[in-house]
């Protein structure tokens, strides 16, 4: 029984209008991000003057009448009404105020006395005060600013300062009362004239639409800016490293088909001598084979490691080199003299692995073998300011002088993968060496091999 795969479902209405209102938004930020300030705030004035013109063209122009109903009197309590205060019964006469002054004021008039305390309003304020002898038989009159108070004989300061106080109070609550009795009455006088009928355009909400518009597309435009150019910038950052990668695959690649292409040669050469010399000089056939296992046993693992590991210590790329050398002091004789003059301490140095090799066969091939009487090849290592520098140098004819001159392939090959190594901590230069001859130096940032070091160093 086969079971065939599930149909997928078809997006809903609302599916596809989110989808494209995604798609919307994310073109209309886009186009944000690639205008400039500028044209962002000509183009927000241009709307603004479109919007405040259209405002008032049909059908924006048109209104309609909002009615709002009258307020409901019921809802709203009436308000009880005050009961007067019923005045105090007279045994005697009130006291009799002086005749006003030509500089009398209106104000109120407040009677205390032993029947109570009497406020009336009065149309001038009390003349100046009389002295005391003229109140000795009449009692005290107190002027206080807008208040006449008079007392009878034998009133305490006391007293009076309670029934100022007192009629103070009584004289706010008044006023209160009567301001609140106007706002009501003022109220009741609007609310009895009806609902009322305010006009409105249709296109009133346009102008707040459009600034907030603005608004917002500011606030896009500026956040936008900034995920775009994380983006972009990821994105170029993830390219140019997968361009690295292929870059640096490239160039193993080459290096790999160089060393494809020497090491058969190489051994077919020694191979053919090994024969030969076990006719005419066995001792001497028996010192390359053993130098040819060596370097075989050296050089075999080379290639696995080169593309596993961007580095090596230099010990292990010496222990290529010495065997080689003494292969190749076989097959010369006394034409060819080398010297390595790299101390311990640097044997577990990181170093890139087949580059030095690369070197010594290209001195050789293009230096040393070409040149009847052959000459000297030198290996030396030494720290300068903080990096290693490894120099192979010989005695041969000179760079670019021979007749089995390369093309240089080799050299650009250690140039470009120096450069995805260390990028422009390492360097790869060329020179002549005092009388006659070519040295190559490659120099690199300086690091100890842990693998090399824990090997030196263990038991």
């Amino acid at each position: 029984m086969t079971t065939q795969p599930p149909t997928p479902a078809t997006p809903t209405a609302w599916a596809r209008f989110i989808g494209r209102s995604v798609q919307l938004f994310h073109a209309y930020a886009g186009w944000l991000v690639g205008i400039s300030w500028r044209r962002f705030f000509v183009l927000s004035l241009g709307l603004i003057i479109t919007v405040a013109i259209v405002h008032d063209v049909p059908p924006f122009s048109w209104t309609y009448t909002e009615v709002l109903p009258a307020r409901d009197q019921a809802r709203r309590p009436a308000k009880p009404p005050r009961t007067p205060t019923p005045p105090a019964k007279r045994t005697e006469p009130p006291a009799v105020e002086p005749p006003a002054t030509p500089q009398s004021q209106e104000g109120v008039e407040i009677n205390i006395d032993e029947r109570g305390v009497t406020v009336t309003p009065r149309a001038g304020a009390s003349a100046p005060a009389s002295s005391a002898s003229d109140a000795k038989g009449s009692g005290f009159e107190l002027k206080v600013p807008g208040v006449s108070i008079r007392l009878p004989p034998g009133a305490d300061a006391q007293a009076v300062r309670e029934a100022v106080e007192e009629a103070r109070r009584e004289i706010r609550s008044a006023i209160d009362e009567a301001k609140e009795d106007a706002k009501d009455a003022a109220r009741e006088a609007a609310e009895a004239r009806g609902p009322r009928f305010v006009s409105h355009k249709f296109g009133e909400p346009l102008m707040p639409l459009t600034m907030w518009f603005i608004f917002i597309s500011a606030i896009i435009k500026f956040t936008y800016k900034g995920t775009v150019a994380a983006e972009a910038k990821a994105a170029q950052a993830t390219e140019v490293a997968e361009s690295e990668s292929l870059k640096r695959q490239v160039i193993e690649a080459r290096m790999a088909a160089m060393q494809a292409q020497v090491e058969p040669h190489f051994l077919f050469n020694t191979l053919a001598s090994i024969d030969h010399l076990i006719e005419t000089d066995p001792a001497r056939a028996s010192i390359m084979q053993k130098n040819l296992i060596a370097l075989l046993r050296a050089s075999m693992p080379t290639m696995r490691e080169a593309n596993a590991r961007a580095t090596r210590d230099l010990g292990r790329e010496l222990a290529m080199i010495r065997p080689y050398l003494e292969i190749l002091k076989v097959r010369m004789e006394e034409r060819l003299q080398t010297d390595i003059r790299v101390s311990d301490g640097l044997l577990s140095a990181e170093f890139p692995p087949m580059m030095l090799q690369s070197l010594v066969e290209n001195a050789i091939k293009h230096g040393l073998e070409p040149k009847a009487e052959g000459g000297q090849l030198t290996v030396s290592a030494e720290i300068a300011h903080g990096k290693l520098a490894v120099t192979v140098a010989d005695t041969g004819l000179g760079f670019g002088k021979a007749a089995t001159n390369g093309t240089g392939i080799g050299l650009s090959n250690i140039r470009e993968r120096l450069t995805l190594l260390y990028g422009a901590k390492a360097s790869l230069s060329v020179g002549e060496t005092p009388g006659g001859g070519t040295s190559v130096t490659i120099t690199v940032p300086y690091a100890v091999n842990a693998d090399a070091q824990a090997e030196t160093s263990g038991p």
